[in-house]
């Protein structure tokens, strides 16, 4: 529960506000305009996971705006994705605010303890796929996930791959990333009892349209339990990948 609603209970327990001011508030409460954006405030009470701010397009001044107007409603934690170097120079005095480049994520506030089922486990087939999977294991520990690594595990050295065998059986989820022809997918898929999302990169040469022959290899997984989200979605993935592992969350609540 955000401050913003623990506030306004409290103070319609102890008086402070009246059930007219209640109303009010809530009806303000949905989104707030800012005149160039509606910030989505009540985002984290129907999905369980505040509104995300996407860097890209946006000029480092909206996105300052932006978080800010998040900060005041009681979110305590920022998650801004697709962010270059330029960007992050401007937003350096933002309070709270820590930039990632490798995952090109920007985090207003701290990370938060891991509350979810398991350890989510993001794996990559080369090493020109760790920017994907950065932004892919930033996304899922600012939702409050464990997260391990296991990068450059590409299936044409299956070795490597057999070699995270432990990590790979004990996953709640796994995020495999991959580009060229997306392999790496299928062969995870076969090997883990757990939730596979499969993310295709832009990595290859000419013939993998950039990263059209792997989007299309890895939905045509032979392996059960695959799911695919589109190419270089790092942060979809993520998403996904947490709402998974916190399931146990909302049957706690019931």
């Amino acid at each position: 529960m955000s401050s913003y609603v623990k506030d306004l209970i409290d103070g319609i327990k102890n008086g402070r506000i009246s059930e007219e001011e209640a109303e009010i508030m809530l009806k303000k409460a949905p989104f707030v305009d800012i005149g160039f954006a509606k910030v989505d405030v009540h985002r984290a009470y129907r999905q369980g996971t505040p509104e995300v701010i996407y860097g890209a397009g946006k000029t480092a001044e909206q996105i300052r705006t932006i978080a800010e107007t998040m900060t005041e409603r009681g979110q305590d934690r920022i998650l801004i994705t697709r962010i270059d170097n330029e960007k992050a120079e401007a937003l350096k005095d933002l309070k709270g605010f820590t930039y990632h480049p490798e995952g090109r994520i920007g985090i207003v506030g701290d990370m938060p303890e891991p509350d979810g089922i398991g350890t989510v486990l993001i794996v990559t087939a080369g090493t020109s796929d760790i920017p994907v999977a950065e932004e892919a294991a930033l996304t899922c520990e600012a939702l409050g996930n464990k997260v391990e690594r296991a990068y450059d595990c590409g299936v044409a050295g299956l070795h490597r791959t057999l070699n995270h065998m432990d990590q790979i059986m004990s996953a709640s989820v796994i995020i495999a990333i991959a580009g060229m022809e997306g392999a790496l997918a299928s062969v995870i898929g076969g090997l883990s009892d757990c939730p596979v999302i499969a993310v295709p990169t832009s990595v290859g040469y000419g013939a993998s349209f950039e990263g059209l022959t792997a989007l299309l290899a890895m939905m045509n997984s032979c392996a059960s339990g695959v799911t695919v989200v589109n190419i270089d979605n790092g942060f979809g993935a993520a998403y996904s990948a947490s709402m998974i592992n916190h399931m146990h969350v909302k049957e706690d609540k019931r």
